[in-house]
């Protein structure tokens, strides 16, 4: 794990923090990435470390199904009405970045029906390298990739793996199996990233989710501070 120095990004505290009553709005945070790379099962596991601790929810994307909705409810990482989906009928960055409505209004009808909220998860469907998150959608955005993608994945960068305000390298219990360097794709990350933070992260492992976790953590300290 290398998460480097904290890093607020360009706008850290959005004009719209607060809700119409005045009160402050929950935190988003998206997690975008290629598909198979492990952002529901991030996702998942982030709700298993933190649902004790925070209110949360989920908001998932896909294209024509509600698949990776189905699946949190399957795992029972939330109660069913903290976890709603999003049908892009589109490519998947369209939703989160060109068009946010549809999910705009997913995170804020969450908001009236079961908050108050802490933290709101948007999951982007499956993307490239090019998938980032509308500022006026999220406040944070964690970009996936996986060792089985490459271990050149880093180096070629693409704005999810250079801008995002965390880059989780996912999977590494692979790399001996696949032929990715992980040292490598850990230097090339760092040097495509400057101060940004990267994670190397494998669910399987004994630490699991918990540094993605404990940065979810520091960035929900800051907006409620």
């Amino acid at each position: 794990m290398s998460l480097g120095h904290h890093h607020d990004g360009p706008a850290a505290v959005p004009a719209d923090a607060h809700r119409p009553d005045g009160t402050r709005r929950a935190l988003r945070i998206g997690l975008g990435g290629p598909v198979g790379s492990g952002k529901t099962a991030t996702v998942a596991a982030l709700c298993r470390a933190l649902r004790e601790e925070l209110s949360l929810a989920v908001v998932t994307n896909d294209i024509y199904t509600r698949e990776d909705a189905a699946f949190l409810l399957r795992e029972a990482v939330l109660p069913p009405e903290r976890i709603t989906a999003v049908e892009t009928g589109a490519c998947p960055h369209t939703a989160i970045r060109d068009d946010i409505s549809a999910n705009l209004e997913a995170v804020e009808d969450l908001e009236d029906e079961v908050g108050p909220l802490d933290l709101i998860l948007v999951e982007s469907g499956g993307d490239n390298l090019t998938a980032t998150f509308s500022k006026g959608l999220v406040d944070a955005q964690i970009f996936v990739i996986d060792v089985a993608g490459g271990d050149d994945i880093p180096r070629k960068g693409g704005p999810g793996v250079t801008t995002a305000d965390l880059l989780v390298v996912n999977k590494t219990d692979l790399a001996p199996h696949v032929g990715s360097d992980l040292a490598r794709m850990e230097a090339d990350a760092k040097a495509n990233r400057g101060e940004l933070p990267v994670v190397l992260q494998s669910l399987r492992g004994e630490r699991g989710v918990r540094d993605v976790a404990d940065w979810v953590r520091e960035r929900l300290a800051a907006w409620t501070a």
